[in-house]
């Protein structure tokens, strides 16, 4: 009796608090849309925009509170590629906005295809005659390859630019599973000797076939960036590599000697610098409007037209199921994408793909809808960062696909995963498990190291699977399976690379992928509109509570070993072959 009322006190005071706090947060928006409906955005003459880099990720997520500060003095910030693009492109043309400041400050990168598409998008607003000056108290490499394009570039003079060429490091778990007694059995077709999701598991050191392919598309994807940082730098690309050999940059003088920069400087020298170009004399007096304000003021174009392009978003690792807007669900794109096909005022598709990969069923179920989609009305891909294995699955019947120079594509393979824990069950905890069955093979499961027959068997499954995946790409690309098979077998191509050996048809961004689609769907008067709808912020918080709290304390607790961490954890979801990139990889 005691035991019950223990457990209904925790369970009434566990949903007071949780009403409580549901009921603070409401009116914690009331309170601030009250305070702030006056509060209204204005762009003023002589204005400098302010790009305040953070995380960036490919589509901005939805939240309501955006515009509320809640007392807070804090500038306003966007996190989304698709809105920092679209503000940089109507800044350009905006005779208020004189120049773009750039503050690195806070800058927590992206990946290597979302900052070339912001550095596309910074050339493009200096055509127009206007200035971009960066500050910075130390350049990481990928922050350079973004400041590089402006006019002045400024550092701290106990600051450092870091140009050091490109290195990826691999973790690898074998000995430390051999110590735990844990034996992980790996199945994999004969052809998928570049598939090295699962090396980290089977070797302690990279395979001679993953050394190869990640030297190709480092070197692929490095020299792209060298050549674009010597022109805007006028630095030879010979003289580049001896920089980033001798690492000479990371002395503020020697860097300013080399014209990678151009001022060594404090902050309030910088702010100063600022003051001078924008001809005003106190900095109270500057008209500095933040990426996120400027944002807020920019209107979609076209918003009469009839017709539209739909850009399907699909990002993250690809699984069964609902997903949201960090996990691909195969269940939430193929209903956006039926929605799109059936919508008559939609006259083509965008597929924005940025995904490593996952689930090869999740996958074969999205590219179905995509290849019945097809048949009724264009459809391009646009690849960010990554449209590898499952990604590229996905994207491989499109009618073209674009993807960014720097972009990891490919990855054409499968793999099944399988643990044994019999050894650290018996051996190193002491326990034992006893079976009973039915049939020869009612139980396959992670107690026991699988037989011969069962080995055999899952790995013709994984062939199955894989010759349907060429077969796919086959089609899709208007290639032989044998030209298909020599260029995939696992192996990850950069965009450069890949667009050589005919995996992809153009190079460029979304922008790049919306004209493409327009000219398949021959429109001109055309409106966009974003799928799947994007998950509220409030359900999706009341639904994740505790889980996510959870995720937050350990990811701060871990810092940058969080993503091994997080690898670690999405093993457990692998529950069928999956079709996904060895992107357990740190590339800097």
């Amino acid at each position: 009796m005691k035991s019950f009322f223990k457990y209904t006190f925790a369970t009434v005071v566990g949903s007071l608090i949780t009403m409580l706090i549901v009921v603070l947060i409401f009116v914690g928006i009331i309170a601030a849309v009250s305070s702030s409906s006056e509060d209204t955005v204005v762009v003023k003459e002589n204005s400098v925009l302010k790009l305040d880099l953070g995380n960036i990720i490919d589509r901005e997520p939805l939240n309501p509170l955006a515009d509320f500060s809640f007392g807070e003095d804090n500038e306003s910030s966007i996190s989304g590629l698709n809105k920092i693009l679209d503000a940089i492109e109507a800044a350009k043309t905006d005779d208020k906005i004189k120049g773009i400041y750039i503050d690195f400050t806070t800058f927590n990168s992206g990946g290597l295809a979302t900052l070339e598409a912001l550095r596309n998008a910074l050339v493009d607003f200096k055509a127009a005659k206007k200035f971009i000056y960066s500050y910075a108290e130390f350049y990481t490499q990928k922050a350079y390859y973004i400041a590089s394009v402006s006019d002045q570039i400024f550092v701290n003079p106990a600051g450092a630019v870091e140009i050091k060429g490109m290195g990826a490091q691999l973790m690898f778990f074998k000995n430390a599973m051999d110590k735990l007694g844990i034996e992980m059995q790996i199945i994999r077709g004969p052809n998928n000797k570049f598939k090295s999701a699962v090396e980290p598991f089977m070797y302690d050191k990279m395979s001679e076939a993953n050394r190869e392919q990640m030297m190709t598309f480092m070197n692929s994807i490095w020299g792209n960036m060298v050549k674009q940082m010597g022109e805007s730098r006028k630095i030879s690309v010979a003289d580049f590599n001896i920089i980033a050999d001798s690492l000479w940059a990371s002395n503020p003088a020697k860097a300013k000697e080399l014209h990678l920069i151009d001022v060594i400087a404090y902050q309030d020298e910088f702010m100063q610098a600022l003051l001078d170009t924008m001809n005003v004399k106190k900095e109270k007096d500057l008209n500095c409007i933040s990426i996120g304000d400027y944002a807020s003021t920019v209107k979609p174009k076209n918003l009469k037209a009839k017709d539209k392009i739909a850009i399907i978003y699909a990002i993250g690792e690809i699984q069964s199921g609902e997903g949201n807007d960090e996990v691909i669900g195969s269940e939430r794109i193929a209903k956006a994408v039926a929605e799109a096909r059936k919508d008559s005022s939609i006259k083509a598709i965008v597929l924005r793909i940025n995904s490593p990969g996952g689930s090869a069923l999740a996958s074969e179920i999205m590219w179905r809808e995509l290849v019945l989609t097809k048949k009724v009305k264009p459809l391009v891909v646009s690849m960010g960062d990554y449209a590898a294995s499952g990604g590229y699955y996905i994207a491989c019947m499109a009618d073209q696909i674009i993807a960014q120079p720097n972009t990891l594509t490919g990855s054409i393979g499968v793999f099944g995963m399988i643990p044994n824990m019999k050894k650290l069950l018996n051996e190193k905890i002491g326990i034992t498990t006893d079976d009973v069955a039915t049939n020869a093979n009612s139980i396959i499961g992670v107690f026991a190291p699988l037989t011969e027959f069962q080995y055999k068997t899952i790995q013709l499954e994984v062939v199955r699977i894989y010759d349907t995946f060429i077969s796919h790409v086959a089609e899709g690309r208007k290639m032989s399976v044998s030209a298909v098979d020599s260029i995939g077998q696992g192996r990850v191509w950069s965009g450069i690379n890949a667009l050589e050996i005919g995996l992809v048809d153009q190079l460029g961004g979304l922008d790049k992928a919306v004209e493409v689609a327009a000219g398949l769907a021959k429109i001109t008067d055309y409106k966009l509109t974003e799928l799947p709808e994007r998950v509220n912020p409030f359900e999706e918080m009341i639904k994740k509570f505790g889980k996510s709290a959870k995720a937050d304390l350990i990811k701060e607790e871990l810092g940058e070993t969080y993503q091994f961490y997080n690898y670690l954890k999405s093993i457990q979801k692998m529950d069928d072959v999956q079709a996904r990139l060895p992107f357990f990889v740190e590339i800097n």
